[in-house]
């Protein structure tokens, strides 16, 4: 597809999505959103991508929402543009995303750092949501997956007192993966993801599914989603592969069936 505010690229088994509004600090206006989906999407259906990244640039991945875009906008148009709805789109994909942040993220592009699936930092890495000084909450996750990140305390002082967190204290609260130096962030994060992609396919989106109940169900039905996985993988190729190549001490080789 031909895209006018996001770059693509393949490395192996990697598929990557790079913000590309240079002159805007890759702020999400309604076409970046619908473009990182839209690749995301294509991505998640190729059978030779295993897992996906998106980054933005050193100085930025995102540096919120585009605030123009929304200035004079009455709740009724918000509400039928969808623009929360449309960020919706990250829960349908199946394998994994992987964040690469170095820079920047600061509300809508915090937010959309926090719904990957991991987060690969660089040093100059900087997470916030600033959206209270301009009059309004975060609205496509912030509040909610900042609270189950790192709790109610932490999470009030950066919405309501416009805190910062620096790239150590993402790792030391549990919203980056790793800190990684500048120079050779996104190598850092595709070699990253280039293990991730060379998991056995289905247990990696059962694996992510199980993960996503304990966040989102209660204890009970998020075992009752493990248990389920667990069993299902029984009856796939890969399940009978890993397991033999196991016993027979040799690297398997993974089908995704």
């Amino acid at each position: 597809m031909e895209y006018t505010s996001v770059l693509t690229e393949v490395r192996g088994r990697v598929g990557i999505v790079k913000l590309n509004r240079p002159q805007a600090m890759n702020a999400f206006n309604m076409t970046l959103v619908a473009e990182v989906f839209d690749a995301l999407e294509a991505f998640d259906k190729d059978e030779n991508i295993g897992a996906m990244i998106v980054t933005g640039s050193e100085k930025a991945f995102a540096a919120g929402a585009d605030i123009k875009e929304m200035a004079e906008a009455s709740p009724f148009e918000m509400i039928s543009q969808g623009r929360v709805e449309k960020w919706d789109r990250i829960r349908g994909i199946k394998k994994i995303v992987v964040a690469a942040v170095s820079g920047w993220a600061l509300g809508g592009g915090c937010e959309f750092a926090l719904s990957c699936d991991m987060i690969v930092a660089s040093e100059s890495a900087k997470f916030g949501q600033p959206e209270i000084t301009i009059g309004v909450i975060p609205g496509a996750g912030g509040t909610q997956r900042l609270a189950r990140l790192i709790g109610k305390n932490l999470t009030m002082e950066m919405v309501i007192n416009n805190r910062t967190l620096t790239a150590a204290e993402a790792l030391q609260f549990g919203i980056a993966n790793r800190v990684v130096p500048v120079e050779g962030y996104l190598d850092a994060a595709v070699a990253f993801a280039e293990e991730i992609a060379s998991r056995a396919p289905l247990a990696t989106r059962m694996a992510k599914d199980a993960v996503n109940a304990a966040f989102e169900t209660t204890l009970t039905e998020g075992l009752k989603t493990e248990k389920r996985n667990f069993y299902m993988l029984f009856s796939t190729e890969d399940q009978k592969e890993g397991m033999k190549a196991f016993i027979e001490k040799r690297k398997p080789n993974w089908k995704g069936k």
